[in-house]
């Protein structure tokens, strides 16, 4: 029997660092050689597209120029007409004409001069100008206080009883004064009363019953009789 031969296996050999480089450098030479070609393709296209701008670039921007004129306005000053003088008309001249005389062969009338009229006139005395009177002073409203040296009189007491004392005071031996602040009308009569000072054991109460019973002279302002608030003191002394 014959046997088949055996199908040779090639065995490649491993590159050698040589071999890898010299691979490597025609690789880059070409992708050097494929951008060179695209750099000049750019290239071109450029130049191509800006063909137009390189020759006619001149020329546009000179009829741009010839496109955008400019245009100045002068503005005209118009100087108003000379003021004309009004002519004034001068008015015509009027000459008195007599008037003839309707009946020049009879004389003249004669008329007497009439005298001047006497007029009765009597002078009035109120219409005699001068300085007038001063108006009254107006009359204050409400109680007016009494200040010793002022313009209102101090009013009087004419009448009344005088206060009695407490029999708890006076065992006490209680002694002083009461102040009250009395409103004095105009008829001379206690209108109201404010205790301002007073004294225990009913000396104060009796003190203020006795004065709203008193009768006063008014005080008057100007020579009127007018409503004051007054200052009174009761003084309870023992004998």
């Amino acid at each position: 029997m014959t046997e088949t031969p055996k199908a040779q296996v090639e065995v490649k050999a491993p590159q050698t660092v040589m071999e890898i480089i010299a691979a490597e450098d025609a690789a880059d030479s070409k992708i050097a050689r494929m951008a060179f070609i695209g750099a000049v393709i750019l290239h071109v296209v450029f130049f191509i597209m800006n063909w137009n701008f390189l020759v006619w670039g001149n020329d546009s921007g000179d009829h741009e120029q010839k496109k955008n004129k400019i245009y100045v306005v002068k503005q005209v000053k118009f100087q108003p007409p000379p003021k004309q003088e009004m002519q004034q008309i001068p008015k015509p001249k009027t000459k008195k004409v007599p008037i003839p005389d309707p009946t020049p062969d009879q004389p003249e009338p004669i008329r007497d001069e009439e005298p001047d009229e006497e007029l009765d006139y009597q002078i009035d005395d109120s219409l005699l100008l001068g300085v007038p009177d001063a108006p009254p002073p107006p009359e204050p409203e409400g109680p007016v206080r009494f200040v010793v040296g002022g313009n209102i009189t101090e009013p009087q007491r004419i009448g009344g009883p005088n206060p009695t004392y407490p029999e708890a005071a006076r065992r006490a031996r209680i002694q002083g004064v009461v102040v009250l602040e009395c409103t004095i009308g105009k008829d001379g009569t206690v209108k109201q009363t404010k205790v301002l000072r007073g004294l225990a054991l009913g000396l104060t109460e009796n003190a203020v019953a006795a004065v709203k019973k008193w009768k006063f002279k008014p005080s008057t302002l100007n020579g009127k009789p007018v409503e004051v608030l007054y200052i009174l003191t009761v003084r309870f002394n023992l004998n």
